[in-house]
């Protein structure tokens, strides 16, 4: 790696609590274990690169960003950038992936900014497992026209529209979970840029605008607050560190969590989901909660099955899974947990923010800045 560009993290000797994380991690579920939700979610892939939700399902550019995400940590790097190499040849002349393809086909042509906009985390996650720079330098214009296409979403008061019609329409307001995604997005887009020598400042303008939204303008979006991801996003994604973060998550734990099991989707049901559960485990380790991230890890492992996949999620007290699938999207979150939990790769710190632009004290009010 090039030591010009203080943006990408870099490996630093393995400490004792390293060491211990790791061994909690493996006893939790094994090396061998990972690899093997791995080819649950190789064997979904279609030759042409495209993952699906599960077998028989439609796909999006987020959700197949985290398969290939998966992939690539269980030991798939091939497959990984195959997956990669779909979202290129696939990426339409705006930036923008359609929100909904089947068989690796459009069938819902609107652009959502989140799912576009991921790209960028993938790719920088990529490069740090693989320290491949012409993997970077080749994705770099997929991610230059994304990020553009995603920013140029943005109001004047720092929210992103969540979606774009195809007639060029942006919806009225965002989302609190895929804006708070998009800023994570931003951030590493602005990552890969420095790491090849180039500056993106409106990016780092955009980001800071972003993160002031979420904050402060309520208002400015959709009330999802019944979904559990609205509460733990802005943590996981790195808009609420220290103290706000904390309370956040105190404030919402007792509606969202059913203690010994997991994270609910939604405040209102009781559905336990791997998915959820996972991105909340990664949550509480990027504010240092890392011992109760660990045991929410240990619980969620009942959504394994023999093959190792895993279901998505589980209702109870009547113990039916529902809706029965096991997503790719679903063994990779669990994936990118236990890479996360371990604090020993590169890519182990990316969702703690470890060598992101430090914008996570930015607070002001924006501007129009177009």
């Amino acid at each position: 790696m090039n030591d010009q560009h203080p943006a990408v993290p870099r490996a630093s000797d393995t400490s004792d609590l390293t060491l211990d994380l790791v061994t909690r991690v493996g006893r939790i579920i094994t090396p061998e274990e990972i690899k093997r939700t791995g080819e649950t979610i190789a064997m979904m892939q279609d030759p042409q690169g495209w993952i699906p939700w599960a077998v028989g399902y439609h796909l999006d550019a987020w959700n197949h960003v985290e398969a290939a995400i998966g992939l690539a940590l269980a030991g798939f790097v091939p497959e990984a950038e195959r997956a990669y190499e779909w979202l290129a040849a696939s990426q339409r002349d705006d930036g923008s992936w359609a929100t909904k393809y089947y068989r690796g086909e459009v069938s819902d042509p609107m652009t959502d900014a989140n799912q576009t906009a991921y790209v960028a985390v993938g790719v920088l996650h990529h490069f740090l497992h693989t320290d491949d720079r012409g993997f970077l330098e080749s994705m770099w214009p997929v991610v230059q026209d994304a990020i553009n296409c995603v920013w140029q979403m943005q109001r004047s008061g720092g929210e992103i529209a969540w979606g774009r019609d195809p007639d060029g329409t942006l919806k009225d307001k965002g989302l609190v979970t895929g804006n708070a995604s998009v800023f994570q997005s931003l951030r590493c887009g602005v990552a890969i840029a420095e790491a090849l020598g180039l500056e993106r400042p409106e990016w780092e303008l955009a980001a800071g605008h972003l993160a002031w939204a979420i904050r402060n303008r309520p208002h400015a979006f959709l009330d999802k607050s019944r979904w559990s991801m609205d509460w733990y996003y802005p943590v996981l994604t790195g808009v609420l560190r220290g103290a706000p973060a904390v309370q956040r998550i105190d404030a919402g734990w007792d509606t969202f969590v059913i203690d010994g099991l997991g994270c609910k989707c939604v405040s209102d049901h009781p559905w336990i989901t791997a998915a959820e559960t996972c991105e909340l485990i990664m949550s509480l380790d990027a504010i240092g909660q890392t011992d109760k991230a660990l045991e929410l890890f240990e619980n969620i492992q009942f959504l394994r099955d023999e093959e190792g996949a895993y279901f998505e999620g589980v209702v109870v007290p009547e113990w039916v899974h529902w809706p029965g699938r096991q997503p790719a999207w679903t063994g990779a979150a669990v994936i990118l947990a236990a890479d996360v939990l371990a604090h020993e790769s590169l890519t182990s710190g990316l969702f703690r923010g470890e060598g992101l632009p430090g914008l996570e004290s930015v607070d002001f009010e924006p501007d129009d800045q177009r």
